[in-house]
């Protein structure tokens, strides 16, 4: 192995130690299933190794999660539907911050029944807190409508919750509060 390989090993190592967990949890709110949120992280994680030359400093986290939205839509285009469930999958407290809450569980449940665009785009806005730019170029749709799956999203989320916050507010996946037009508080 040359030193440059090396250091190109050694460099991609740290990016997986960081982003592997947040990739992990992104991957798991798209799919609903853990097992598939492993396989589609270390799917993404494969992609991006092998482009890791090609990406830019200080974007590789964008690039993974881009890799990771387009290889979530490759597997649902291949088939064609999903199978809904009440369960939750078994988590590891100790590392899944989402298993913290019963109202996290709730919300994600609920994520896995939204339609996969508006899951997607409800995912990478509110959870991992992009911009609405930015999630428009991962998912290579417009800003409109990245802004008209997000308010159909919310807008379905919050007639499943009404029972656990007041109107026009809707505790996200991540505990940070929504107003009535999805932007954060």
């Amino acid at each position: 192995m040359t030193a440059r390989g090396g250091q190109r090993d050694a460099a991609f190592s740290a990016f997986m130690e960081q982003a592997g967990p947040a990739l992990l949890r992104t991957a798991w709110l798209l799919t609903g299933d853990h097992h598939r949120a492993q396989e589609l992280t270390q799917a993404a994680l494969v992609k991006t190794y092998v482009a890791w030359p090609r990406v830019r400093e200080g974007e590789a986290l964008a690039y993974a999660r881009r890799v990771l939205a387009n290889q979530r839509t490759d597997s649902w285009r291949s088939t064609r539907r999903e199978v809904i469930t009440d369960a939750v999958p078994p988590t590891d407290p100790v590392t899944d911050a989402t298993a913290t809450s019963d109202t996290r569980d709730l919300v994600v449940r609920l994520l896995r029944q939204l339609p996969e665009q508006q899951r997607k785009v409800v995912v990478l806005r509110y959870y991992t807190d992009l911009s609405e730019q930015t999630v428009a170029e991962l998912l290579g749709i417009s800003v409109g409508a990245v802004k008209s799956a997000a308010s159909r999203g919310l807008a379905a989320l919050r007639g499943r919750l009404p029972e656990l916050e007041p109107p026009g507010r809707l505790a996200d996946a991540t505990g940070s509060d929504l107003n009535h037009e999805g932007s954060r508080r």
